[in-house]
């Protein structure tokens, strides 16, 4: 189950506030060829804690872009996409 088709956006803070705020669900962070972290939650402010560099598993690995998709099943859908896309920062699940 991956994330549904859409064009990534840039894993920066510009690329990042023209979210909504208060959408809940999941969402991945990439660069080229690697999946670095899926996270839920807040997706606006979730992202925007990752990109200040609150996480170094996430930052070390320089993310380019990221993807999400507003889901009311987050923790459930989560835990799928950890197993099927095995990101660096998180492949335990759970």
């Amino acid at each position: 189950m991956p994330f549904p088709p859409q064009t990534p956006r840039l894993f920066t803070r510009a690329g990042i506030e023209v979210l909504n705020a208060n959408q809940n669900g999941v969402y991945g962070i990439f660069r080229e060829g690697r999946w670095i972290y899926v996270g839920r939650g807040d997706i606006r402010t979730r992202l925007l804690s990752h990109v200040t560099g609150n996480n170094p598993a996430i930052t070390a690995q320089r993310p380019t872009h990221f993807v999400a998709m507003v889901t009311a099943n987050d923790v459930t859908v989560e835990r799928q996409l950890i197993v099927e896309l095995q990101p660096i920062a998180n492949q335990k699940v759970g």
